[in-house]
């Protein structure tokens, strides 16, 4: 048994009973919606076409909001149905990032996780969904794909269908019958921040603050009749030639409905936490690896306070991953409740048992007995797991193409290493380090910076599989990002530092100067490849 969905776009007349009836029977609050109506205007004036498409969970096989969610609140059925239970959600946003269909939101009320679930109560007791029930013209056909005697199986044998974004490999259920791609395809139409019935009133995450600039009024929807229709006079008297015509705005496609975008989710917490992380796993792996290379003037205290400072960015690391929950009370759950597929799961173990790994050697340290470098190789090992859980986790959020680079995990690595290198001159200034132990810090950065210009510079110019992608990297290179990334981020937090090492004298200073540079520059590094990204529209 498998259930899903047709749609049957031949017969929808746009009248959003389904939307409606969702709401009513899952108590859906204003702002959020489990199924709506995408509208879309196509074809040059006067010959024009309203094209209607209903937007919902997709119920895939292969669902990556299951596959990335941490406490197994998303789960799938053994009917197909992609379910969920609030009661377990920790509110970290992973199921919104990984839907490639926009299907998930989070509630405002039980600030947690949902989406459509297929009704799944009615289900269990022999009904069909709402909005199947409400359709007045029997566009929504719901059932047993695998039973060939339900009418939607006969459909899927009959009619030709489209599902959205086949590429993304999740095997959706929501099969559309007349299907245009202007409508399927979320970048084929220029988004609006405004929409034909209103604009959304509670924003989500970071989002929030933006929503009061989204408000259209009577008087724009006025102001914009008049420009399309020739011009528009000003208060001293003088003609305004409009912009535009009728012809030329309907020249191609454009959305005249659709739910305002959810914005950034994962917003300046996210980068600061991979930052933070960063420094921590840096502080151990840049000793582990001078202890590899057979240096001898590693000392106790050394090893003290390259721990020390570990922990403590570590435990802000805990701090920043909390913050960024909707229900940070339910934090523990990572732990308590995982769900080992995903990697907030092992990331959170990974913290735990660093930290663990940190404080025993503190505690070795403190008793004056030096830890064994074999402590010392595994907490290192564990280090590395650290620095890069989040590329992994990154990649599992399939509806962020950018994130899918396979040179993620050498990027985040490479920064750990720049991180904990700084790290090491500003400990030079409250303990002096031998001339060797400076030496190897200098050359360790301007190997680090190296490899990371080259990693961004495949990152940015490998061949990227699809347009969200490519546009994310033109976002970077040429659009609202370049300043930062250009000057901010290679320029500062680059280029300089590389200068500092290879032309002047090792000293604690100069490594300090550079050390806030790179540090500087990792940070703004993070905040656009976890902000970019989300900027991408996914219905």
């Amino acid at each position: 048994m498998k259930y899903g969905f047709v749609i049957d776009n031949r017969k929808c007349i746009g009248c959003h009973a389904c939307t409606t009836a969702c709401k009513s029977e899952h108590q859906v609050p204003v702002g959020v919606n489990r199924t709506w109506v995408k509208q879309v205007e196509k074809g040059t004036f006067p010959d024009t076409r309203r094209l209607f498409s209903v937007m919902r969970c997709n119920h895939c096989t292969d669902a990556p909001c299951v596959t990335i969610c941490p406490t197994e609140a998303l789960n799938i059925r053994e009917d197909g149905i992609v379910d969920f239970d609030k009661d377990r959600c920790i509110g970290c946003k992973s199921c919104m990032q990984a839907c490639p269909y926009d299907a998930l939101y989070i509630d405002p009320e039980t600030h947690t996780a949902a989406k459509c679930n297929y009704c799944a109560s009615r289900i269990d007791v022999g009904l069909e969904p709402a909005c199947v029930n409400v359709c007045p013209e029997h566009a929504i056909i719901s059932g047993d794909m695998e039973n060939p005697l339900t009418e939607i199986s006969q459909l899927l044998a009959r009619e030709a269908t489209k599902v959205r974004k086949p590429e993304k490999g999740t095997q959706p259920n929501l099969f559309y019958i007349d299907a245009d791609d202007v409508s399927l395809i979320p970048t084929a139409t220029e988004q609006s921040d405004v929409s034909l019935w209103g604009s959304q009133a509670l924003g989500v995450g970071h989002f929030a603050k933006q929503a009061e600039k989204m408000a259209f009024s009577n008087d724009d929807v006025i102001a914009e009749l008049i420009n399309l229709n020739g011009g528009y006079e000003t208060e001293d008297g003088n003609q305004v030639k409009a912009p535009k015509s009728i012809e030329s705005v309907m020249a191609k496609a454009k959305q005249v409905y659709n739910t305002p975008q959810k914005g950034i989710l994962w917003g300046w917490e996210v980068s600061a936490y991979v930052w933070t992380k960063a420094i921590a796993a840096g502080m151990l792996l840049v000793p582990v690896l001078a202890l590899l290379m057979g240096m001898k003037t590693l000392t106790s205290s050394l090893w003290t306070a390259g721990s020390a400072i570990g922990l403590i960015f570590l435990t802000l690391t805990g701090i920043l991953l909390i913050k960024d929950l909707d229900q940070p009370k339910r934090f523990a759950y990572v732990l308590l409740r995982p769900q080992w597929d995903s990697w907030l799961v092992k990331g959170g173990y990974a913290i735990t048992a660093y930290g663990g790994l940190l404080a025993l050697i503190l505690g070795l340290n403190f008793l004056s007995d030096n830890s064994s470098q074999v402590l010392y190789f595994i907490a290192g090992a564990i280090a590395i797991i650290v620095a890069v859980y989040t590329a992994f986790l990154f990649a599992q959020a399939k509806g962020r193409d950018f994130w899918q680079s396979p040179t993620m995990a050498v990027h985040m690595l490479v920064h750990s290493f720049m991180a904990g290198i700084a790290g090491y001159f500003f400990v030079s200034w409250v303990q002096q380090l031998d001339t060797n132990w400076l030496q190897y810090l200098s050359t360790a950065a301007i190997i680090s910076i190296l490899i990371n210009l080259g990693t961004m510079l495949i990152e940015l110019t490998m061949t990227h599989p699809t347009q969200d992608a490519k546009t994310v990297v033109n976002m970077i290179t040429k659009g609202r990002y370049k300043n930062s990334f250009w000057i901010l981020t290679i320029l500062i937090g680059n280029i300089l530092p590389l200068l500092l090492f290879v032309f002047m004298e090792v000293s604690p200073l100069t490594g300090t100067i550079a050390g806030v540079l790179m540090l500087f520059g990792i940070y703004i590094n993070n905040h656009i490849w976890v902000e970019a990204p989300q900027r991408i529209a996914l219905s």
